[in-house]
């Protein structure tokens, strides 16, 4: 595994022994999203939609200590099958800044896909903060707060899901 930082985006990356069309159905498909998630916030999606193109929106119910329960809508950003999926959340219901303006932060999660050798793939997956005002990326710290550890344990699920199959 690998891991990156700079000042406003986080990447890890892992090879996983898996093509990268099997790994990018995953990612596509947001009911798995809590299979695979590090960070152990998703609890759910609220609809079994998978993920087709830039442009779809797919809402995750999440729990955090700080907000209870809330949820989060995504609105995918980078849609390349087999290569590339990303989307920029924003506060849903239930969540404290959901009708705040400038609830949407700018910020993006992104998973990068490339195939390597006997099948494998290396698997970035990103936090870009770059679009995000300076004092809400100070807030959380550019994601290395938590999200490099927790980035780094997604993987190992995204790995150990492929392993199951």
């Amino acid at each position: 595994m690998t891991s990156t930082t700079s000042e406003a985006v986080v990447a890890v990356s892992r090879r996983i022994g898996a093509p990268a069309g099997d790994i990018f159905r995953i990612l596509a498909d947001s009911g798995r999203h809590p299979d695979l998630d590090g960070s152990r916030m998703l609890r759910g999606g609220v609809s079994d939609a998978v993920v087709s193109g830039v442009g779809d929106v797919f809402v995750m119910r999440m729990y955090y200590e700080r907000y209870g329960d809330y949820e989060m809508i995504n609105r995918v950003v980078e849609y390349e099958p087999g290569r590339r999926i990303g989307w920029e959340p924003r506060p849903g219901r239930g969540h404290p800044d959901a009708t705040a303006p400038g609830a949407a932060w700018g910020h993006r999660w992104i998973f990068d896909l490339l195939p390597d050798e006997g099948g494998a793939t290396v698997v970035t997956e990103i936090f870009d903060g770059s679009r995000m005002p300076e004092d809400k990326r100070a807030e959380v710290d550019s994601g290395r707060a938590w999200w490099q550890t927790q980035m780094l344990s997604t993987l190992d699920r995204l790995a150990e899901l492929c392993a199951a199959r």
